[in-house]
């Protein structure tokens, strides 16, 4: 059985931490090293994302991460070396988020193939719609790969049961009208937002874009499954003296999310 599956069943309802890792920033060895003191902090799943030029959901920090992983040779091939690294070792639930550009150009069914043989488990691609997502699903459920879709404050009610039925394990509910990010002020109406969706959703659902403390993270998961942060931990990476500071620095903050959730 898929391994998110597996796993979303045996925790019931402990609250997910997820944290978005981006494929060779600052390079591949620190890559690896970020993901193995993610899962040392108590991370339930790692999202490895593969770098795109044109990153249309992500904000500075990640476009920041993605451009320098380009520099860096990175690409989807290399993201998948990337998971049969952490496979070896770990297994922890993989997902892996990017934009459907480079899984066309990949070929979709091979990278599913592709995917599963590097022990990948679920995927997100922001820019591929449910309503147009028909045959990636049928390659996603051919390979048992998870398919993760967004749901967003602007989401309409039809869209919404759709992402719902499309979403193999759990949704992926975007908190703002907007880019990924820290420095978000969250209202009364994000948390009338996240209400609304546990209401109206049969599947789990994690919530993420600008999540930036414990605090935040607490108070979301009184509404939702659990979190995806990404972009505090890539600002940490920035600020650190060096990278093994970095990796320091970014497991400290994520094992005071566990703590706080």
């Amino acid at each position: 059985m898929n391994r998110i599956r597996t796993y979303l069943n045996q925790i019931k309802k402990q609250k997910l931490l997820i944290p978005f890792i981006t494929a060779g920033y600052p390079d591949s060895s620190t890559t690896l090293n970020l993901i193995k003191a993610a899962i040392d902090s108590g991370c339930d799943m790692i999202e490895i994302g593969f770098p795109f030029s044109d990153p249309l959901a992500d904000g500075a920090e990640v476009q920041f991460s993605s451009y320098h992983a380009l520099k860096n040779g990175m690409t989807l091939a290399r993201t998948l070396r990337i998971a049969e690294q952490v496979r070896k070792t770990s297994d922890v639930p993989l997902i892996l988020m990017g934009y459907y550009n480079p899984v066309l150009s990949y070929g979709e069914n091979q990278f599913m193939k592709d995917a599963t043989a590097a022990g990948v488990d679920g995927l997100i691609i922001p820019d591929l719609p449910v309503s147009e997502a028909s045959d990636y699903m049928r390659n996603a459920i051919k390979h048992d790969i998870s398919t993760i879709f967004l749901a967003a404050p602007t989401t309409d009610k039809n869209s919404l049961k759709q992402i719902d039925k499309s979403c193999s394990d759990f949704v992926y509910a975007v908190t703002v009208t907007g880019v990924t990010g820290g420095g978000k002020v969250f209202g009364r109406d994000t948390d009338n937002y996240l209400k609304e969706l546990g209401q109206a959703l049969n599947k789990k659902f994690v919530a993420g874009f600008g999540i930036s403390s414990p605090e935040t993270a607490r108070r979301f998961c009184k509404y939702s499954d659990g979190v995806v942060i990404g972009s505090k931990l890539i600002s940490l990476i920035r600020s650190a003296k060096s990278k093994s500071q970095g990796v320091r620095d970014a497991a400290r903050f994520l094992s005071s999310v566990r703590r706080a959730i």
